[in-house]
């Protein structure tokens, strides 16, 4: 075997591992999403139509629900950053790490009671863990991955389309978009049922399903974790 059949094995091994995590993680934030949405009344991974309902309340004097979900497009944006940090800094197993920390937040998340000023703290701890969930796959052989906004993915398939009718018959880069968005939409569906089903107590099943893929994502070999993210940029260039 030549060593550029050998090369195209393990990147093709690598894009279908890759697509199956994505697609299962997808599935865990459609989950949370659609659960999020029907116990909070608000997005918890949809910051664009979060900051237009901000702007609407403020506009119509609301401004305490406008805080609230000002507030939460920073929650996302820490979740984002913490999942990061995680990823680089706590373990090689990268991807696993930030499922169970995903678990951890989402297990806090259905203890908090339902009463008074409470539900705004399981409405941002599960803001939260959805902004972490990004860190787990941020790219598959170099093609940009969104987990819990799929706005782009779908952006960026019509865009592929365009460009097959216009004579690019490479597919591979916008198929793969559907991946994420097919993950996501099962999984709302999950949710939303599951919601309508167990209530509040739906957080609990997200939480070990997430528990759940991360500890599958222990039999992948280390390398892999680390493909996955992108490679941070020394601050120092050479001389």
């Amino acid at each position: 075997m030549s060593r550029e059949r050998r090369r195209r094995i393990i990147r093709r091994r690598r894009t279908v591992t890759g697509l199956a995590l994505v697609a299962a993680i997808s599935f865990v934030a459609g989950m949370t999403d659609a659960v999020g949405l029907l116990l909070s009344g608000d997005f918890v991974s949809f910051m664009t139509g979060n900051t237009t309902r901000a702007a609407i309340a403020f506009a119509d004097g609301d401004y305490s629900h406008a805080i609230i979900l000002f507030i939460a497009l920073w929650v996302f944006i820490l979740g984002n950053a913490l999942g990061i940090v995680l990823a680089y800094t706590v373990s090689a197993r990268r991807t696993f790490v930030v499922l169970a920390s995903v678990s951890i937040l989402l297990a806090a998340a259905s203890t908090v009671p339902d009463a008074g000023g409470y539900p705004r703290l399981q409405f941002y701890l599960v803001v939260l863990s959805m902004g972490m969930i990004n860190a787990t796959v941020e790219h598959i052989e170099g093609l940009p991955i969104g987990l819990t906004y799929v706005t782009g993915a779908l952006s960026r398939f019509g865009r592929g389309i365009g460009r097959w009718l216009i004579g690019d018959r490479n597919p591979t880069g916008w198929l793969i978009q559907t991946v994420p968005w097919t993950g996501m939409a099962c999984g709302a569906v999950t949710g939303a049922f599951l919601t309508k089903y167990a209530g509040s107590h739906a957080l609990w099943i997200v939480s070990v399903l997430a528990l759940a893929v991360a500890l599958a994502t222990t039999l992948l070999p280390r390398p892999l974790h680390l493909h996955f993210q992108q490679p941070i940029a020394s601050a120092r260039r050479r001389a």
